[in-house]
């Protein structure tokens, strides 16, 4: 008798919540052997490492994320194969996202997953909120709540956004007491950067494979490619799946000039606000005229209900990721 195996539900990290509507933060549980005031453990210096994944394309989220262990345990993770995330194929980067995962008792991660849809509203702000600024708060924050942790940093290892002395002196206002380093290819120099990089980059892959649209009535392909708008097969996909009238679903970063450039080449409807106060009809044709423009105007309507997060003016601007006044 030929036995059938039930499916089996795909690995998800404990830091992916579907769907994906604004940002938020993820943390672990403070690891078993870095908890205060255990006698054999109070105050075990520790390091963390800072990376991100996702800022260049076009569809899906950012994700930046912080790893953190004991000090005298950093270098076990390059026994472990970690290194930077995009070296390493797809299966061996979610090997390792469960190698952290059942090593709990001293690792531990945190991610900030920034939405596609606050990422357009916060570049459409005056004065614009931009990716630097955004990476910047989302690394201070996930720091923060570390140390607000009790976990005793002692080094910080940052893979830099933008200029790397500006950015360190940046981190070492908010962070003073700590040594930081800011440097060029910290994923591939720094094991604790490394295991920071697969947390971001698994988050964010996980994200996008199992996208789940909140536009109703909506069934497209999930076939993104890589999302960088190079990438044949997204432009492929953006090819088959824009909309004549309203373009894309809120997957997409509106604010990347690729995707704002594309959508007005494209756009070729006319909408007169004006046409309600035409004049009543007085020939048979032009009362049928009039009522197809009027069906032809709800069904627009209709479509616009599963559209409207980029209508223009309806940005929301209550998603923003702005942390400043919390990090004061």
């Amino acid at each position: 008798m030929e036995v059938v195996q039930d499916d089996i539900a795909p690995f998800l990290l404990p830091s992916v919540t579907l769907p994906l509507t604004k940002s938020y933060t993820y943390f672990s549980n403070v690891p078993s052997a870095l908890v205060e005031n255990r006698p054999d453990t109070v105050n075990e210096p520790c390091v963390l490492g800072v990376d991100e994944a996702g800022r260049g394309p076009c569809l899906g989220p950012m994700v930046y994320a912080v790893s953190y262990c004991p000090l005298s345990r950093h270098q076990e993770f390059k026994k472990m194969g970690f290194d930077d995330s995009k070296k390493l194929t797809e299966e061996k980067r979610t090997q390792l996202a469960k190698t952290i995962e059942v090593s709990k008792d001293w690792v531990g991660w945190a991610v900030y997953v920034i939405s596609p849809q606050d990422i357009s509203t916060n570049m459409h702000k005056r004065p614009v909120y931009n990716l630097n600024e955004m990476a910047h708060d989302a690394t201070i924050k996930l720091i923060r709540q570390v140390i607000d942790s009790r976990v005793n940093l002692e080094e910080i290892y940052v893979d830099p956004v933008g200029p790397s002395s500006s950015y360190k002196s940046k981190l070492q206002s908010h962070f003073p007491g700590i040594a930081i380093t800011v440097e060029p290819k910290a994923d591939s120099l720094y094991p604790i950067v490394s295991a920071a990089s697969i947390c971001a980059k698994v988050t964010r892959d996980q994200f996008v494979q199992n996208w789940q649209w909140t536009e109703s009535d909506l069934a497209l392909s999930k076939n993104f490619g890589s999302g960088y708008p190079s990438d044949p097969n997204t432009v492929k996909w953006m090819n088959e799946n824009e909309e004549d009238f309203f373009g894309f679903p809120s997957i997409m970063r509106f604010s990347w000039k690729t995707i704002s450039q594309r959508m007005m080449q494209s756009r070729n409807v006319e909408w007169s606000e004006d046409e309600d106060d035409e004049h009543e009809p007085t020939t048979k044709r032009a009362k049928k005229i009039l009522e197809e423009k009027i069906a032809q105007k709800e069904r627009l309507r209709k479509r616009a209900a599963k559209y409207n997060h980029h209508r223009k003016g309806k940005l929301n601007t209550q998603l923003s990721l702005d942390t400043t006044d919390s990090l004061v």
